[in-house]
């Protein structure tokens, strides 16, 4: 019997963005319905909302991962980068109904929060072509970058067990000294996203 082929280097490179693929959708599917009652992990310290938001008291807060990579645009940027300030990250996908409703909503927000010194940050899954994503943010005259992640590595850089991305869209708000201070699981309008952000930009 001959023994196994070795995977050439365009196979191989196929198979891994499938797995990377399968991965998270394993991850979101997983966490989504986990998630759905609301409530938090028993000693966790989160201070659970209504169900889909999760905030944090500073004393609890977690590092969050310091995500990093290409942008939609094709620059490069970091959450270091914008450490000093607080950020606001929203995972989205421009076929994502939800995430394009909320759109809008985003795009106002960080206008009117940026004086506060917040930085929105936006991850961008599951658009393997890239003109998908910057056709949406045309679409929505965004102005903040996103990072380009098509196979969902930097959601899965989120430990598992901890406020991770959970589903689409979601939106991780990360303090001053680079902590997750809150997290929401479903599209926000800006009143909630607003009530969200103003407490973390006020803390000194």
């Amino acid at each position: 019997m001959s023994s196994p082929r070795a995977l050439g280097r365009p196979a191989l490179s196929r198979a891994l963005a499938a797995a990377g693929a399968a991965a998270l959708g394993l991850v979101l599917a997983a966490c989504s319905s986990s998630s759905s009652s609301g409530t938090s992990t028993q000693g966790s310290n989160f201070v659970a909302g209504n169900g889909q938001i999760t905030t944090v008291k500073p004393a609890d807060r977690k590092a969050a991962p310091d995500i990093s990579g290409q942008t939609v645009a094709g620059g490069h940027t970091s959450l270091s980068a914008y450490r000093g300030k607080v950020v606001v990250i929203n995972i989205w996908g421009s076929w994502c109904a939800p995430c394009r409703a909320e759109a809008p909503n985003l795009v106002s927000v960080a206008a009117a929060e940026a004086p506060k010194g917040v930085q929105f940050l936006g991850i961008n899954t599951r658009d393997l072509d890239r003109n998908n994503a910057l056709r949406f943010d045309r679409t929505f005259k965004v102005t903040y970058p996103s990072l380009f992640d098509p196979y969902g590595k930097q959601i899965l850089r989120f430990p598992k067990g901890s406020l991770n991305p959970q589903s689409l869209p979601a939106t991780i708000v990360v303090d001053r000294q680079g902590r997750v201070a809150a997290r929401a699981l479903t599209a926000l309008s800006e009143e909630q996203l607003t009530k969200l952000v103003d407490p973390v930009a006020a803390e000194k």
